[in-house]
């Protein structure tokens, strides 16, 4: 096999691990969110994943030094890609469905492409216009499920997943310029201080009782510390590194539909034609925007 093929194959077996590894923690996070209020949880892990990330920072001998100038642009990614992403979505899940979370979240790259517009003068084609139209046709029917009649939670939820995808747009877009840092050291740091906030949060507002974990719950606990927060994101590098980033990313499309088919069966939740419908027009939206590379 050649450099290039091996490559490819490596690649594609790591963007695999990736989405399995992000998939499933939807409904893992959806039964600690039972146990555990949302910013204290994803604090906490994300904090904890952050330690044993520096350890494997470390032990490559990499240098955790910030650049004085990087320091704005580092604070700002770590509001958009943590805190918002992973902070206001957790709490979203409070208040909607696995499904629902997922594809609002998952709208992500057609918000970057509207953000694109006046920030990057890249105007809008026919075919990102199509993928606008199926995308909100998408998340229009996921969430028609009774007839619009949404309750002050879920309007809530609704509101915090939406928001999580359009700020975490905005990042991407405003920080498309690599910070100069290697990838690992600024997840370390993006992750450990937005986590650290939550945390912080969690223990001021929410309260939360430590004691009330069950098993189940620390095993869901220690998933989401170790795998989408840990092995997911050195997986993610080693696909970034071996496949182009537009296959990359459009083959973690996969993700929202593993994550809903695995809450289907985890958590009993509908999983039917409205349902697999409005993942097609969502992520058929989703993936028009992210042909644009």
């Amino acid at each position: 096999m050649d450099s290039a093929r091996r490559d490819r194959t490596i690649g594609s077996l790591c963007l695999c691990v990736t989405a399995f590894g992000w998939a499933l923690n939807w409904p893992l996070m959806k039964l600690l969110l039972q146990q555990w209020p949302p910013l204290f949880a994803r604090g906490l892990a994300g904090v904890c994943a952050s330690v044993i990330l520096g350890m494997l920072v470390l032990s490559r001998k990499e240098s955790f030094a910030v650049p004085r100038e990087a320091i704005p642009r580092l604070l700002f990614a770590t509001f958009t890609n943590v805190f918002a992403w992973m902070g206001l979505g957790t709490v979203a899940m409070k208040y909607v469905t696995v499904s629902e979370g997922a594809l609002l979240a998952y709208t992500m790259p057609i918000w970057a492409m509207l953000f694109a517009w006046p920030v990057l003068h890249t105007r809008p084609t026919l075919r990102d216009i199509f993928g606008l139209v199926l995308g909100v046709a998408g998340v229009t029917l996921l969430l028609s499920g009774n007839g619009f009649a949404f309750g002050a939670d879920k309007l809530l939820g609704i509101v915090l997943a939406l928001l999580c995808a359009i700020l975490f747009a905005l990042g991407n877009v405003l920080n498309r310029k690599p910070l100069p840092m290697p990838p690992l050291v600024v997840v370390v740091w993006q992750v450990g201080l937005g986590c650290a906030v939550m945390l912080v949060l969690g223990m001021l507002f929410e309260r939360p009782d430590v004691t009330a974990i069950t098993p189940l719950g620390l095993g869901c606990f220690v998933y989401m510390t170790l795998v989408p927060m840990g092995i997911c994101y050195v997986t993610w590098f080693e696909t970034l590194r071996r496949l182009p980033p537009t296959k990359a990313s459009t083959g973690m499309l996969i993700v929202p539909v593993i994550g809903v088919v695995s809450a289907a069966i985890i958590l009993g939740e509908p999983l039917g034609y409205r349902e697999w419908t409005a993942m097609a027009l969502t992520l058929g939206g989703v993936t028009l925007a992210l042909q644009r590379g």
